[in-house]
């Protein structure tokens, strides 16, 4: 459950850094 919980926090933040990378190249 635990590990459940921190794969979706690593792909959650895996998904802000691709929206704020595609943010400043724009």
């Amino acid at each position: 459950m635990i590990l459940m919980a921190v794969e979706i926090i690593n792909f959650l933040i895996l998904i802000i850094c691709v929206l704020v990378g595609v943010a400043f190249v724009t």
